[in-house]
């Protein structure tokens, strides 16, 4: 690894805790790879050789239906993991990924990081705690489509960004209103007309990309089911 590579295995994300000595183990047996935006990192049904940490720049892990509509489940962001849920298993990837703009990872193959566990069998503690982590999340995300309005959903998000990003009350969406539509189970022209009442209401301040919370009372109450007007 180039010294460049090693400076990325810093104790946060997948390293979180983890002492020196295994995250320098660990960097003998990753390969970086870079991808540019819009390439395909893995389609559903590949074959799992190994999975990924994103250094930098955005992923999107998605499905596709039959019918061809795509359905975004979720956004992998830099010091997170993904495709790490078939290491163990040895099967196909569930879903697709795809780099949203330039991404850096780096890859560890399956066969090398199963003997790293071996060796380190606490490693395995923190691959199952990502893993609940994973699963809580896509709990809570089956929870929002199916038992929330799309307003309850749309200000679960803003209310996630404010919290788990530490942006506060403005941040700038990264992501396309698109892409955001698909990832609430809805279509741009609803998130749009959506958004459009939110700010009428005074319940956000909307310009372009940039979000703008101003009643945090009113978006927790959405969140828990209240209606929009």
């Amino acid at each position: 690894m180039t010294e460049h590579q090693e400076k990325t295995l810093a104790p946060v994300g997948f390293f979180a805790g983890m002492p020196e000595s295994l995250r320098r183990g660990l960097q003998k047996i990753a390969t970086e790879k870079i991808f540019s935006k819009g390439e395909m990192i893995f389609y559903e049904g590949d074959e799992s050789l190994g999975f990924y940490l994103l250094v930098s720049g955005l992923i999107k892990i998605y499905k596709v239906s039959p019918e061809g509509k795509e359905q975004i489940l979720q956004f992998i962001r830099p010091n997170e993991t993904f495709g790490e849920v078939v290491v163990f298993s040895g099967k196909s990837f569930p879903a697709n990924a795809e780099a949203v703009r330039e991404s850096r990872t780096l890859h560890f193959p399956r066969k090398g990081f199963l003997e790293f566990i071996r060796n380190n069998p606490n490693v395995a503690l923190t691959m199952l705690a990502i893993l609940s982590e994973r699963l809580r999340r896509f709990t809570v995300q089956v929870e929002n489509l199916s038992l929330k309005e799309v307003p309850g959903r749309l200000a679960t998000y803003f209310l996630y960004l404010s919290r788990q990003e530490d942006k506060g009350d403005a941040f700038t969406l990264e992501i396309s209103k698109g892409q955001l539509a698909s990832l609430l189970g809805t279509i741009p022209e609803t998130l749009s007309r959506i958004l459009t009442r939110m700010k009428e209401y005074g319940i956000i301040d909307v310009n372009g990309n940039h979000i703008r919370l101003l009643d945090f009372p009113r978006l927790i109450s959405l969140s828990q089911g209240d209606k929009l007007g």
